[in-house]
């Protein structure tokens, strides 16, 4: 992928998060929402290192995932809207959508339980010998989470086809992961499962693509995880409602100067032919995603009596 087709992936994701909020405050989505903006480079670049068939599993903070994998727009949207959607039909909404159609094994609300289920997937493919790779997200503060280290020391021992991607957004929710660990990097960790840690640039996705491609590669040869620390920061709240007070004054007006999408912008302005071209990314993705609003706002919503459809308890 070349800089404009980066932008418009990334764009995409932006715009559908944006437009997303906009719809939670006009109350046509129940429940919390989780948006990624700002860390967009993360999904981007790293599913350019991807191919059909690798499996991702995401955090409730997802939704770029679900994008750069080839979910359908308007499904998503039906989806959060509570709508009888093609993904989940309105029973998931906004944290726990999934796409099995798009490898997409989806997202859970438990921090950092992401991470067993995709050795669940990485430990399928490395039985059934389909060359697949398991990549699954977590953010900073799941790297503190049990769960994880259980599942981190489970795939170092059986060598599974896992590449852990740490999304060091620098807050665990409303609190400084800097005030909670002694390690500079969380990468640094990886020594102690026997499995490479790299600590990139998160608001890079050429930078994300290339430290996920070795781990993929890796990981595709039978020699292991792999742990990548993307580093990057949000521009909203940890959910729809948060504040934000606890973030320090000018901190999020300086981490939009380093955003990806501001950065991109900021390497074109002396191109006019070049912003001229971003200029109409923005309006077709704009596009784009009010298509898929109306969609979305078509699908039906779902029939009360399949309600204890799907319940296996």
């Amino acid at each position: 992928m070349g800089l404009p087709d980066d932008y418009r992936a990334m764009a995409r994701i932006r715009r559908f998060e944006e437009r997303l909020a906009a719809l939670k405050d006009a109350g046509e989505i129940p429940g919390s929402i989780h948006l990624c903006n700002g860390q967009e480079a993360i999904p981007v670049g790293a599913s350019r290192a991807l191919r059909d068939g690798d499996h991702v599993t995401a955090t409730y903070r997802g939704h770029g995932w679900a994008i750069a994998r080839g979910v359908d727009l308007a499904a998503l949207y039906a989806e959060m809207m509570g709508r009888d959607s093609a993904l989940c039909g309105g029973r998931a909404a906004s944290p726990y959508l999934s796409d099995p159609a798009r490898w997409f094994v989806g997202e859970n609300s438990i921090v950092g339980a992401g991470v067993p289920i995709a050795c669940g997937a990485a430990l399928s493919a490395q039985r059934t010998g389909s060359g697949a790779v398991s990549v699954v997200s977590i953010g900073d503060g799941a790297m503190n989470q049990g769960n994880v280290h259980e599942a981190l020391n489970m795939a170092a021992v059986l060598d599974l086809p896992l590449v852990l991607v740490v999304e060091n957004n620098v807050y665990s929710e409303m609190s400084r992961i800097s005030d909670m660990v002694r390690v500079r990097q969380l990468a640094e960790r990886a020594p102690a499962y026997g499995v490479p840690g790299h600590t990139v640039d998160g608001n890079d996705p050429d930078a994300v693509y290339e430290a996920v491609a070795e781990a993929v590669d890796r990981a595709r040869e039978g020699s292991g995880p792999s742990i990548v620390e993307a580093m990057t920061e949000r521009l909203v709240g940890h959910y729809s409602g948060d504040a934000q007070h606890y973030r320090p004054a000018g901190e999020i007006a300086a981490a939009r100067l380093r955003e990806p999408l501001a950065r991109v912008r900021a390497a074109a302005a002396a191109d006019a032919e070049l912003t001229a071209r971003l200029d109409a990314i923005d309006a077709e993705v704009t596009a784009e995603i009010e298509a898929a609003v109306t969609a979305a706002r078509a699908v039906p919503t779902p029939d009360p009596a399949t309600a204890k459809e799907h319940v296996y308890v």
